[in-house]
């Protein structure tokens, strides 16, 4: 049998560089990169580099290439030595995400891509040198940049949330999970959240498609903006299992965030989780109002929990399981799944100068450069995802 202590255990060793023991902020100034590197979370201040970390040195030769026009970015060349932080990133964990990328190649991931999977393999049991000499002789590094030529942009977290859950409802766990209606595709919108409280002919709809129950509607509403979590669920024989919901669709009403809401009245000075959870506290008789402002809900499939997967995150649009610290959510229309990028992001919560890869999106990810950062899982995740919001710059490493 599970337990949450015993899940918040495992997913701390899951959150890169928050092997702490088991037992929305505003948008900053972009840091120079010039004078040094910036820290990462995998390396606390004072730490040296790795063994054998910087070794190779970095071809300083000119940028090759020409612009590359994407749907909603652009991609200019430059030379590796624009990459900051470049020889000090431990590739390890990267290097994992991106052999799971090779795992399952899509329509949106470039035949390019595919092409050096064979490689990438063979890579994964060398040395950080030679990955870096590999990077260096088969891929171009290509700024990401906006049409009008912008190349800062936005960095926000995400996280899969745990929640205690029961297959059948009772006095307290009285909030449903509901899978996807059958006659979905029927109404374009479906009804909004509210309606789906408040009229039968919804309520109606959705009768039978209860997935789990919890106690509490803002950890329902969490789930419903993460998209995916894990569920400590009770069955109806007592017995207790961790299972994992993903995403199955929305009832496509469009997304407001209750933060903001909260914001535009005045009621909270920032937007973050902490500060929500706060004003719920201080304000029980006003938590409808505040989930009603957001029409959206998302729709939950079931998804088995087995061993091999505990120690990584739910599958992301490309269809892999996301990798702390490794996984971005990006608009596939600036930059394609499955793709390596380099990502520096300098701000009150994270100090980022790291390889990472495309492997999901989300309904708020829009625009050239923008990207949401896969935490990991449990309280520890929530803690540095919930306030996540700073500058951003992507390089897309691109096949010669």
């Amino acid at each position: 049998m599970h337990s949450l202590q015993q899940l918040f255990c495992v997913s701390s060793l899951v959150i890169v560089g928050t092997l702490a023991g088991c037992g929305g902020v505003p948008v900053a100034e972009p840091a120079p990169v010039a004078g040094g590197p910036l820290i990462s979370i995998e390396q606390p201040a004072g730490t040296p580099p790795p063994a054998g970390a910087g070794t190779v040195a970095v071809p300083s030769q000119a940028a090759t290439g020409t612009p590359l026009r994407q749907t909603r970015s652009r991609w200019t060349p430059v030379a590796w030595t624009d990459l900051p932080g470049l020889g000090e990133d431990p590739l390890g964990e990267a290097w994992s995400a991106w052999a799971r990328s090779c795992e399952r190649p899509t329509t949106a991931s470039p035949a390019p891509l595919g092409a050096l999977c064979g490689e990438v393999r063979r890579l994964q049991s060398a040395s950080d040198e030679d990955r870096r000499r590999w990077m260096f002789e088969r891929l171009q590094p290509y700024r990401v940049e906006t049409h009008q030529n912008e190349p800062v942009g936005l960095l926000t977290g995400y996280y899969e949330p745990v929640v205690e859950a029961s297959r059948r409802p009772d006095a307290r766990y009285n909030v449903p999970l509901y899978g996807p209606p059958a006659q979905l595709h029927l109404r374009k919108p479906w009804y909004s959240r509210q309606e789906i409280d408040t009229l039968p002919e919804a309520q109606v709809a959705l009768r039978g498609r209860e997935i789990a129950w919890l106690a509490d509607p803002v950890a329902a509403l969490n789930l419903q903006i993460q998209g995916s979590g894990r569920l400590l669920i009770t069955e109806p024989d007592g017995r207790q299992r961790m299972v994992r919901i993903g995403y199955a669709g929305t009832n496509d009403q469009p997304y407001r965030s209750v933060g903001g809401w909260l914001l535009q009245r005045r009621e909270v000075r920032d937007a973050s989780w902490p500060s929500i959870r706060l004003w719920v506290a201080q304000n029980p008789g006003r938590v409808q109002e505040m989930l009603w402002a957001n029409p959206r809900v998302t729709f939950f499939q079931e998804q088995p929990l087995p061993e091999s997967e505990v120690a990584v995150g739910p599958r992301g649009a490309q269809g892999v399981p996301l990798t702390a610290g490794r996984s971005i959510a990006v608009d596939p229309g600036s930059i394609p799944y499955g793709t390596p990028v380099w990502l520096a992001s300098a701000g009150p919560q994270l100090q980022l100068q790291r390889l990472v890869l495309a492997q999901d999106t989300g309904s708020a990810i829009v625009g050239a450069v923008r990207a949401d950062y896969f935490v990991g899982t449990g309280p520890e995740a929530s803690a540095i995802a919930g306030r996540l919001k700073q500058p951003l710059r992507l390089w897309v490493l691109w096949p010669r």
